[in-house]
């Protein structure tokens, strides 16, 4: 398996592993909030501080799913996933580490942190597509 698959697969686990905390921590937030309703905002506006930055986490990594996502199964599609191979780790930990400064902090500080981490998978996934694209030029 390539280091490519790994990587996707990683990067949808990681998805998951947000989606179930923040089902389990909208849940618990309910039970404890002796809430009737289990309707929830979008943008976790009905929750707590964590919940919010826990909800933004999740919508943050679905919204960084196309570009990063979609150049790895585009590697593999044309059997291009040597330009991908070699940093996909990286990018992988890159957004795990942005989502849990997402988590972490809301400080300026943070936020700065989090777009270092954004760049980092971006400008990699950027380099990837055009790299994939010349290669068939």
């Amino acid at each position: 398996m390539s280091a490519t698959i790994l990587g996707l697969a990683g990067y949808i686990a990681w998805l998951m592993v947000l989606l179930l905390s923040l089902a389990l921590y909208r849940g618990v937030f309910n039970q404890s909030q002796k809430r009737t309703s289990l309707v929830f905002k979008a943008d976790g506006s009905d929750v707590d501080e964590l919940g919010q930055r826990l909800t933004r986490a999740h919508l943050n990594t679905v919204e960084s799913f196309p570009f990063v996502c979609g150049v790895l199964l585009l590697a593999l599609a044309t059997d291009s996933t040597a330009i991908t191979n070699g940093l996909v780790y990286i990018v992988l930990g890159a957004r795990i580490i942005q989502s849990l400064i997402h988590i972490a902090s809301i400080s300026n500080a943070a936020i700065y942190a989090r777009f270092v981490f954004f760049l980092i998978q971006f400008g990699i996934s950027a380099y990837w597509l055009f790299m994939i694209v010349t290669k068939f030029i």
